[in-house]
């Protein structure tokens, strides 16, 4: 009698099916998450427009000063689109957005973009530095406390978190610079690099470690690394708090499991069942903490920049705000929300990616 063929043998296209669904499943994951990108973007924009809306600042008046003519005033009215009813209001300001104009600054005179683009740079290398040095210290100490739970590595753990959530980021800043500059020299002063540097090397990318190391000048990489020093390692004692606590959470939570305790029963170790086991189930929970960390960092970096003179967009969003110039706090705000919302976004991502790669 002869055996019935299979259907998968007998429709080569079937085997081609599952490779199929499964893009088509993976674009519209792109596509939801691309539109969530865009909605959120959009609240964002919507709530930046609503604050030139809602401050007592009168934006034309800004732009033209106390003095000027009302046939200059109604001019800057026109130009700046406020004769127009607010929905055509928010279209102008939604297409000025997207273009990257976002106007005069009242501080600087220069367009808000280009000093972005001037101080933006000197942000991220200080969140990059930060977030390096705060996940590799914080991710060992939080795997070291929960092997050792109840120890002496258990209790600086938790003492360090505690003190890192605890003392004002500010009065850290300043410790340090007394201790470090002012007292023991060894470190320079507040600033990204020395006058003796800082008119001597071409800032091709705005990163001051790159352009001093493509300068071909040791010294000024030097200096440049030690002006980073102190900024990044009060950032990074900051974000190793939370990330320490994190991982000891999780990883506590997951060494009461059944396949932890099978894998224990058989006779692995602890560090083997941690790293072989535990890790990669918990790599998700890792990536969003140092991911929200680094988001933190990113928007949350201006108490640092004011107290180390950092030129970064932090402390020029606090210089907008003191002197009221509302087209250099709304560019750098939409800019700042603007990498949250993506940061956030590519993190769910990446936490999608490796779930869906455990369950196959």
């Amino acid at each position: 009698m002869r055996q019935a063929i299979p259907a998968t043998l007998r429709d080569p296209s079937h085997s081609r099916q599952q490779p199929r669904w499964r893009e088509l499943r993976l674009l519209g994951e792109l596509l939801r998450w691309l539109f969530s990108c865009a909605l959120t973007l959009l609240g964002l924009a919507l709530v930046t427009f609503a604050m030139t809306r809602l401050s007592p600042i009168d934006p034309a008046l800004q732009l033209v000063g106390d003095h000027a003519s009302q046939s200059t005033y109604d001019a800057a009215r026109v130009a700046l689109a406020l004769d127009q009813p607010l929905p055509v209001q928010f279209l102008r300001y939604l297409q000025s957005a997207l273009s990257g104009n976002f106007g005069l600054s009242i501080s600087t005179g220069q367009p808000v973009a280009a000093d972005i683009a001037r101080t933006f740079p000197a942000t991220l290398e200080l969140a990059t530095a930060a977030i390096l040095l705060g996940s590799l210290i914080g991710l060992s100490l939080g795997i070291a406390a929960a092997m050792r739970q109840g120890g002496l590595v258990d209790a600086i753990a938790r003492f360090v978190s505690l003190f890192g959530y605890s003392v004002p980021i500010f009065w850290l800043g300043l410790l340090m610079l007394l201790l470090f500059y002012a007292r023991l020299h060894w470190a320079p002063g507040p600033g990204r690099l020395d006058v003796m540097f800082q008119y001597t090397v071409k800032p091709v990318t705005g990163f001051a470690l790159i352009d001093t190391w493509l300068s071909g000048k040791p010294g000024a990489f030097r200096d440049a690394l030690g002006h980073l020093a102190l900024p990044a390692i009060v950032l990074a004692f900051h974000a190793l708090a939370g990330i320490s606590r994190l991982t000891r959470a999780a990883i506590l939570a997951e060494l009461g499991q059944e396949y932890v305790l099978t894998a224990r029963a058989k006779g692995a170790s602890l560090s083997r069942v941690v790293f072989v086991h535990i890790l990669p189930n918990i790599a998700g929970t890792l990536l969003t903490v140092v991911a929200l960390a680094y988001a933190s960092l990113l928007e949350g970096a201006v108490l640092t920049e004011t107290v180390f003179a950092w030129p970064g967009i932090g402390r020029y969003l606090t210089t907008a705000m003191f002197s009221g110039d509302m087209p250099a706090i709304l560019g750098a705000t939409l800019v700042v929300g603007s990498c949250f919302v993506l940061l956030n976004a590519l993190t769910d991502l990446g936490v999608a990616r490796i779930n869906r790669g455990r369950t196959r």
